[in-house]
């Protein structure tokens, strides 16, 4: 029965600091990410080459989600937790090397295969190279073979990731991501002149490696040594519990491979435009909805197990209302602003004029599948919390369903801009009927959310004809010669404009999330202050 009062769950400071841990490595990853792209833009340019690259650097982290991501929080990490307590951690340790023995044999394989079949891989993701450009894909073929051994060391960090995550490690884990991309920001400057494309590879074999042995250092650091074992009873729950994510996944890794494929065909040029774009459409995602997402779980997972359902839904339309507010003027800023953005982020070396309009258009598409995949996070979170797995999942398969349909009628008219847009119906879809299933199960949420998305739509409006305004006349007055110094000023004088008037107007409009927000900033000025007094 619920409880007529909601729970309050006693703050833990070692959860607080693992969340700040992890928050901290995110952002590490995301500006070495963009620092990454950067990079590349500038040496490479959005050539062919990069597609190519693009394509075979898909392989390793396609058998990475498969093999590892998706078992990471699903069965990994709570089957690991369970065994990781103190009277039990005999038997952890030869979990351990169960997992770490068949996981390695097992990849070993995969990576030979790989090798075997590289021409088939290649063909089946980027077939369309061929009709462009005969040399593109045995070059694809040719750094699939030699990106195969990244299959092993992510997979296998991936691994140790889980196990330091049982064990309550999270500095490590924090800032393997950032390490990785770090890889390809050193090698690409130092070895492009010599290895050309193939720098890339090497960048993201070295950056993979040393993330491994990160991973393998800190584990040896917690006490765990390896022993080889062949079987444990936890890897028959591990599989069961891994098996119907498995399924999701064979279905969204079969639309990425399918997008590559069909983007293959419409230039040479275009997964490349696409690549620049989804990086900007990520940043913020990963910023703000997915961090939303993931610290609300565990307070939704709690007010579910206490079958406290007023508390859950309080919880969940706390957590969608902060998602929208921060996500809206992100994502309107950079569909006003994007192409200064890019010419000031990208637009330098190989990287020219005619890239940034096309990167801009791309984005521009992306953007408003954001909106929907910024609010389907924390909807899909709020399941997970309910012990539901499969409405997701099959609601994942029908909107792979629709990302076809759209893919397949747009494909002939609008080249690679209509697989964007069939992207962007993706992420519709599965919001749409996301949010359907959530009034379905749970009901309907916590008073005033219609009112609190309101007041974020008009205070958003605001924000985007200030923006507009300014932008326009800036652009046309004493900013109008092209530049970098131009482009930021023109980001942050626009840009900077909107947000304050985005913030003034929730204020005036006395949103409680924008209330919490600035109290929150406000503590910790002060705070800073008292220290520095």
């Amino acid at each position: 029965m619920p409880n007529d009062a909601p729970t309050q769950p006693t703050p833990n400071p070692g959860l607080a600091r693992s969340a700040t841990l992890l928050s901290i490595g995110n952002i590490a990853s995301r500006v070495l990410g963009l620092l990454r792209e950067m990079v590349i833009n500038a040496i490479f340019g959005p050539s062919g080459l990069v597609s190519a690259f693009t394509v075979a650097s898909f392989v390793p982290t396609m058998l990475y989600d498969f093999l590892i991501g998706g078992m990471l929080s699903a069965a990994l990490v709570p089957v690991l937790s369970d065994y990781a307590r103190p009277e039990r951690r005999a038997e952890l340790v030869r979990l351990v090397g169960a997992l770490i023995s068949l996981l390695a044999v097992t990849l070993a394989g995969i990576v030979l295969l790989l090798q075997l079949t590289a021409p088939q891989v290649a063909w089946l993701l980027a077939g369309g190279f061929d009709e462009l450009d005969p040399t593109l894909l045995p070059l694809t073929v040719q750094m699939i073979r030699l990106i195969s051994p990244a299959v092993w060391f992510f997979s296998m960090a991936g691994l140790l990731t889980a196990i330091l995550y049982s064990l309550h490690r999270f500095t490590f884990p924090a800032i393997a991501t950032a390490v990785y991309n770090l890889g390809i920001v050193l090698a690409a400057p130092l070895l492009a002149e010599r290895l050309g494309i193939t720098s890339l590879v090497v960048g993201v074999l070295v950056g993979s490696a040393v993330q491994f042995a990160l991973m393998a250092w800190d584990v040896r650091r917690a006490g765990l040594r390896f022993t080889i074992q062949w079987s444990h009873p936890a890897l028959g729950r591990i599989l069961r519990l891994y098996l119907p994510i498995a399924a999701g996944l064979v279905v969204a890794q079969f639309q990425v491979g399918l997008d590559r494929r069909l983007a293959s065909g419409t230039g040479k040029q275009s997964i490349a435009w696409m690549r620049s774009a989804t990086t900007l459409q990520q940043l913020p995602l990963g910023l703000i909805s997915v961090a939303i997402s993931l610290a609300s779980l565990p307070r939704l997972s709690q007010h579910f197990a206490a079958q406290d359902e007023t508390a859950y839904r309080r919880t969940l339309s706390r957590g969608l209302r902060m998602v929208v507010l921060l996500i809206a003027p992100a994502l309107v800023g950079l569909w006003l602003l994007g192409e200064p953005a890019i010419r000031l982020l990208f637009q330098r070396g190989a990287f020219t004029p005619a890239d940034t309009v096309e990167v801009a258009g791309a984005l521009r598409v992306y953007l408003l599948g954001a909106l929907f995949a910024a609010v389907d996070f924390p909807l899909n979170y709020a399941f997970y919390a309910r012990n539901n797995t499969l409405l997701p999942s099959l609601v994942g398969v029908l909107s792979v369903g629709v990302y076809a349909v759209a893919a397949f009628a747009l494909l002939p008219g609008l080249g690679y801009l209509g697989l964007v847009w069939a992207d962007t119906a993706k992420q519709a879809g599965h919001a749409l009927v996301m949010i359907g299933l959530l009034f379905w199960v749970v009901g309907r949420l916590e008073a005033g959310m219609g009112l609190a998305l309101l007041k974020v739509a008009g205070a958003t409006g605001l924000m985007a004809a200030t923006i507009w305004a300014l932008a326009g006349g800036l652009s046309a007055g004493w900013l109008a010669n092209p530049g970098r110094l131009n482009d930021f000023l023109l980001l942050g004088i626009a840009g900077g404009s909107g947000v304050g008037v985005y913030a003034v107007a929730l204020t005036l409009l006395r949103l409680p999330e924008a209330e919490m927000i600035r109290a929150r900033l406000l503590r910790r000025n002060n705070k800073a202050t008292d220290e520095r007094g």
